[in-house]
């Protein structure tokens, strides 16, 4: 049964601590299909997968950004009370704003400092 809930800490090894917004404590595991690619910091709204065998135990399925969580609160998924996250942590390769404004100028810089690494030979 897919549940929303918000993360309190991460705990590291695929691990974290979330908080369920009707007050329940869960310890959650990161699937494998998330891990390395989607980055979960603390107080990110997570979908978790309840496990029928444990209750105080979930397994992370989905990460929302967020413009998701603000649209499951405009829907009524989650209390009004609930802060959402607004800083959301891209995965490797969402890197396309940084932008380098000096590319080229160190070339004198370079020949300087390979000028007073020359150490003297012994003969």
């Amino acid at each position: 049964l897919p549940h929303n809930d918000k993360v309190i800490k991460m705990l590291g090894n695929g691990r974290l601590e979330a908080m369920c917004f009707d007050g329940t404590k869960r310890l959650c595991h990161i699937r494998g299909k998330l891990r390395k690619k989607v980055w979960i910091n603390t107080s990110d709204i997570i979908l978790v997968g309840l496990r029928d065998y444990q209750d105080n135990k979930a397994d992370v399925i989905l990460k929302y950004n967020a413009d998701e969580a603000r649209s499951l609160k405009a829907y009524g998924e989650l209390p009004e009370h609930a802060k959402i996250n607004e800083t959301d942590t891209f995965g490797p390769g969402d890197d396309d704003e940084i932008q380098f404004d000096d590319i080229g100028d160190d070339d004198e810089d370079i020949d300087d400092v390979n000028r007073f690494l020359l150490l003297p030979t012994c003969s």
